[in-house]
């Protein structure tokens, strides 16, 4: 699959499950929302306190399995290495990455706020493979 083909699913559908290495080499993962930013990168909120964060600062590769709403129907998976951008240099991309998935907030004070409160950062996703293609597999 084409990478410009997997940012518009992408967009299309936030729903996501991330896989990061733990330092023993088993997968972590987490359900997510997802999100692509102006420059191409998928966009992920999380948490700084979070293990998927920790592992990522240790080894920055990630996989993640887009996923419809409805679960069944069209998914791909996507291979990229993620940069973490923390507070306060993350608000902004944080802002847009709720505009990207839920809309327009009613309060961005509060939800600014909020984010300070939670620790959020903004993991930012280079890619480097999407698949499956036609014959199942995952191509760069």
């Amino acid at each position: 699959m084409d990478l410009d083909e997997a940012r518009k699913v992408i967009r299309e559908q936030h729903r996501a499950v991330l896989a990061t290495m733990r330092d023993d080499g088993r997968p972590q993962m987490s359900p997510v929302l997802v999100a692509v930013d102006d420059e191409g990168r998928v966009v992920v909120s999380t948490r700084e306190t979070a293990v998927k964060v920790r592992n990522l600062r240790r080894d920055p590769r990630l996989w993640l399995c887009v996923l419809p709403d409805g679960f069944f129907g069209r998914w791909i998976q996507v291979d990229g290495r993620a940069e973490i951008v923390s507070l306060p240099d993350a608000m902004d991309g944080l802002v847009d990455y709720y505009r990207r998935t839920a809309g327009e907030h009613e309060n961005w004070d509060e939800y600014r706020a909020a984010m300070r409160a939670e620790r959020r950062v903004l993991l930012r996703v280079t890619l480097d493979r999407a698949g499956p293609d036609r014959n199942g597999l995952a191509l760069g």
